[in-house]
């Protein structure tokens, strides 16, 4: 069954990889082209991230040469590898293509410099987390004080991203910032994030979070990371995994939900879903849950359609 993953990291194992290697092959990659389309995965996200331990002074120039390993290693090379630069191409793609999309996983690289996010815009991104975990000169991510909130100049990067219909990913920010972003943004998402309820940990969402994401036309996509799936253990199945999609398809509804791997930015992986090769055993254990309707819906058309309400 083909799937939609809403997040990977790719591009940053491409930047650190001394030799290089190849998004096309490359064993070191969890998420190569090869493995993707071995687990029927059509449409991909590439996100853009920078560690903490690169310097503000640098951080650009890092995100704009994963920029350009995007470009010349991800899309050149493969013709079948599709950049989605308007949401309509997702409807078109073809038999074997598989289509990727570029987006920016906490706004650090860009300081207060509104052009420097723009330059990234207009380079093909369509998706934008405005943190990673800690606090940047938008807002505090998901590891900071969470009566923290969304700062002044993250007023004006939320009002450039409505003006160009991006797409705003609220997986990893605070509490405070969260709900500070939430009745600004025009189009929300959280592209990698799993229930609290289930899973205590400040990177999942609260059931009062979910529901009130949906309740603003959001959509919630799971992410396969084991600290976030159960607590205490790295021994986690793909049982545990679908246990956040049954918990969180009954609080919000099934056509809220996706999927979010973190494939390449994770260190430890679900038991037989550790590589995007394996995400058709993802899609089996749903079968054991949901109608076929129903993980169709899961595995791509909930995104399709949530494309399509937002009018993008």
């Amino acid at each position: 069954m083909k799937i939609i993953d809403l997040h990977c990291d790719v591009l940053g194992k491409l930047t650190k990889a001394d030799p290089p290697i190849k998004f096309s092959s490359a064993i070191q990659l969890q998420a190569s082209k090869e493995k993707l389309q071995a687990g029927q995965v059509v449409i991909q996200d590439f996100a853009i991230f920078i560690g903490e331990d690169v310097p503000q002074a640098d951080k650009f120039t890092e995100a704009m040469r994963q920029v350009e390993l995007f470009y010349t290693n991800v899309l050149q090379p493969n013709p079948d590898v599709i950049h989605i630069t308007d949401w309509k191409q997702v409807y078109t793609l073809k038999e074997g293509q598989l289509g990727a999309i570029l987006s920016l996983e906490g706004c650090d690289a860009i300081g207060e410099d509104l052009l420097k996010l723009q330059t990234l815009l207009d380079a093909g991104v369509k998706l934008v987390g405005l943190t990673w975990n800690f606090e940047n000169s938008v807002a505090y991510g998901a590891e900071e004080n969470p009566n923290q909130g969304l700062k002044p100049f993250g007023k004006e990067v939320i009002e450039l991203l409505n003006d160009r219909d991006i797409i705003i990913d609220v997986s990893h920010l605070n509490e405070k910032s969260y709900w500070d972003i939430l009745p600004l943004a025009k189009h929300l998402i959280a592209s990698h994030s799993n229930a609290r309820a289930l899973c205590n940990h400040t990177r999942n969402l609260s059931d009062e979070q979910a529901i009130a994401l949906v309740k603003q036309g959001g959509h919630i996509h799971v992410v396969y990371y084991p600290p976030f799936i159960k607590e205490g253990t790295d021994d986690v199945t793909i049982d545990d995994l679908v246990k956040h999609v049954k918990y969180l398809a009954e609080l919000v509804g099934i056509e809220h939900i996706g999927l979010g791997s973190d494939f390449d930015g994770i260190d430890r992986t679900v038991i037989g879903l550790e590589n995007a090769s394996q995400s058709q055993n993802l899609i089996l254990t749903l079968f054991q849950h949901f109608s076929e309707d129903e993980v169709k819906m899961i595995a791509n058309e909930n995104f399709l359609r949530y494309i399509q309400k937002q009018g993008i």
